[in-house]
């Protein structure tokens, strides 16, 4: 029986389509719309599963005193510079800068769904293997702490919390993935619901 890394592996490796991004569109159209592709800013994220017997994820916890999304749950990414090869180059990139995950270790298993963010990104989740207990060097800038979630319990449709809030005086509906005493939401729990869509 194929295992859940196999699974991955074997599912992206035809990426399709863009999908909105699911703390703006989910739903309704109570929200605004994100950015048209054409105009939105290229970016990308590393989606880091640890290679265990059950693998699992490995998310970081921003700092308080950023400027955005600060104290959020994140994957390591950001907006690919002109100097990168592409999105895999990019992630790869940013992991190195904000976890100090070095390039080597990590074994691309493929690209998932881009995501179109409500502030005007289009992120390309990169999905890559990594070993266990990997040696990391945290960003203390960027970076407050990283853990662990089960890549089943995270891909498990429910454990998809569908929540609704209003903001500005529109109603936002968002994903959230409760792990313990963390939450998982906005940009990063729509990607593991697209995910998990996509392995279905």
């Amino acid at each position: 029986m194929p295992s859940l890394l196999d699974l991955i592996e074997a599912r992206l490796g035809q990426p399709g389509a863009a999908l909105l991004d699911g703390d703006w569109a989910i739903g309704g159209s109570a929200t605004p719309e994100p950015a048209p592709p054409s105009r939105a800013v290229p970016a990308a994220v590393l989606v880091p599963v640890i290679a265990r017997r059950e693998p699992s994820l490995l998310l970081t916890e921003r700092t308080p005193h950023l400027r955005t999304h600060a104290g959020q749950v994140a994957f390591p990414g950001g907006r690919i510079d002109p100097g990168d090869a592409g999105p895999v180059a990019a992630a790869l990139r940013e992991a190195e800068e904000e976890v100090g995950l070095a390039p080597g270790l990590v074994r691309v298993l493929g690209l998932a769904d881009r995501y179109l963010t409500g502030t005007g990104y289009a992120v390309t989740p990169v999905i890559g293997a990594i070993p266990p207990d990997p040696p990391l060097r945290l960003n203390a800038e960027e970076v407050a702490g990283v853990f662990e979630v089960p890549l089943a319990f995270a891909l498990d449709p429910a454990n998809h919390q569908l929540r609704e809030a209003e903001w500005q005086g529109r109603l936002r509906r968002f994903y959230v993935i409760e792990w313990q005493d963390r939450t998982i939401w906005g940009a990063t729990a729509a990607m593991l619901v697209n995910l998990a869509a996509r392995l279905a």
